[in-house]
């Protein structure tokens, strides 16, 4: 004769319970990477339909060729997220001593991203004021207005700029004291710069280059994932989206007050050295 087993209520009940636990411990350790993962396919989404597009109006002579730096900044972007989605792998899968040797490389790539970007805005802001100015008779009205365009993407270029630079700073100074802050801000560092790949999806809403609302908004929205996972297992929020946040939201503020007033449409010239 086969025994039978009884289990207690309580031993019912502690079943899908473990099962719910062991599966928040698996999304703990995955969703960095899969957060990496992510972001890197938003990228290669917004930006190799649009690369295809402008290599073939090159090719047919429609457009100058894309300025050497413009390579720079891709290599270096591309670098960091592959970097982002190694490290994290790493993490997930225990091998913390090689997470901290491939780490090394992040003290000089976060410089090179940071230094090529600025080149890269008055480079491109230059490319267009030039060619819009060289133009027989003097500049079109649709030229003025590529200008005017350049010269507002330029405000989200310094936001960039300056938030990626400050998160990635935090996130290496807490790397040995606060790991939970490193993890997650290294992570939130290049989502900042999503809105460049963003906003060449063409099937996705924009308020570009009209305003800078849609860019901002889906600054936060691509955040959203991670924020909430740890709100859910928290019930607070963590330090590191207080950082992020409190760098975001000024930035991203400033931004839509001065995208197109004619201050900064006068004053951006200078800053990019052209008038």
């Amino acid at each position: 004769m086969v025994p039978s087993i009884e289990l207690s209520a309580s031993e019912i009940s502690a079943r899908p319970t473990a099962a719910r636990n062991a599966l928040a411990t698996l999304i703990d350790r995955w969703i960095y990477v899969a957060m990496a993962v992510f972001l890197i396919a938003v990228t290669l989404t917004g930006f190799i339909p649009d690369s295809v597009m402008k290599i073939g109006m090159v090719e047919a002579g429609k457009r100058p060729p894309f300025p050497f730096v413009l390579h720079l900044h891709a290599i270096a972007m591309g670098s960091w997220l592959l970097l982002l989605l190694a490290q994290t792998s790493l993490m997930a899968t225990g091998r913390r001593a090689g997470h901290k040797q491939l780490g090394m490389i992040a003290m000089v790539l976060a410089p090179a991203v940071v230094l090529i970007g600025i080149v890269l805005a008055p480079t491109m802001y230059r490319e267009t004021w030039h060619a819009v100015h060289a133009m027989p008779g003097g500049p079109s009205a649709e030229g003025l207005m590529d200008v005017a365009v350049r010269g507002n993407i330029a405000l989200l270029q310094i936001q960039i700029g300056l938030v990626f630079a400050t998160v990635v700073a935090l996130a290496l100074r807490a790397r040995k004291t606060d790991m939970a802050t490193h993890k997650r801000l290294m992570v939130l560092a290049p989502i900042v710069a999503m809105p460049a790949a963003v906003d060449r999806i063409s099937w996705l809403p924009s308020t570009f280059p009209v305003s800078p609302w849609a860019p901002e908004i889906y600054i936060l929205l691509l955040a959203l994932p991670l924020f909430a996972w740890d709100l859910y297992r928290s019930g607070g929020i963590q330090r590191a989206y207080k950082i992020w946040l409190a760098l975001v939201l000024p930035t991203g503020a400033v931004a839509i007050l001065l995208w197109n007033t004619p201050w900064w449409q006068a004053f951006v010239p200078k800053l990019m050295g052209v008038a």
